[in-house]
């Protein structure tokens, strides 16, 4: 998995309540086991007329924001099922972080799980970063994820909260398998030992 240390990008504003997985990725993108190739996928339902064109209207159709690796969402994103296609179209169009003031909670885990990073801030603040996010290319943001701090357009600054361990995994792009493999020295010896004293096994 990537780490994630710093991110300094273009923020989308999708401030609508309640996005959930199937508007995030739409079923019929969850035939494929694979991460990769998702993110045409990504509000398919929103991106795209019925004809296949894109909606020039969806923000992420605007050249401003064709870019964009931040979202900067309304409340409760994520909600819905508990698809591990959604994290993993967003990362595929590019998207890093996602800033809101609540999420789903497996859509949350999950999203760390796969190097996306959610941030959870205040009403007002998220209003302020709307507000900067609606700048079109102007709308850039950096996050530091060590300081916990976003940086705005204009030289302002915003703290944020995080779990420790979901931070150190992040930092360190560990997701379970690297979690796993971390202690792959002290797993071949429990193995060695185990087959020394039980060679019927």
């Amino acid at each position: 998995m990537q780490p994630f240390t710093t991110l300094t990008g273009v923020a989308a504003p999708l401030p609508i309540l309640n996005v959930d997985t199937d508007m995030i990725i739409p079923k019929d993108y969850l035939k494929t086991i694979k991460r990769t190739g998702l993110g045409k996928g990504l509000f398919a339902e929103m991106r795209y007329n019925e004809d296949g064109t894109e909606n020039p209207d969806f923000v992420l159709n605007r050249p401003a924001y064709r870019k964009a690796s931040i979202i900067v969402a309304g409340d409760n994103f994520g909600c819905g099922s508990s698809r591990e296609h959604a994290p993993w179209s967003l990362l595929d169009f590019g998207i890093r972080a996602v800033i809101s003031t609540s999420f789903a909670d497996i859509f949350y885990n999950n999203c760390f799980k796969n190097g996306i990073l959610p941030i959870v801030v205040p009403k007002d603040v998220l209003d302020r970063l709307m507000d900067d996010a609606e700048r079109g290319a102007n709308a850039t943001l950096t996050i530091d994820l060590e300081k916990q701090e976003i940086h705005g357009p204009d030289g302002g600054v915003v703290h944020f909260e995080i779990d420790a361990f979901k931070k150190h995994c992040l930092l360190n792009g560990l997701d379970d398998i690297g979690l796993t493999l971390a202690k792959k020295d002290k797993i071949s010896s429990f193995e060695e030992r185990a087959a020394t004293s039980r060679p019927w096994i």
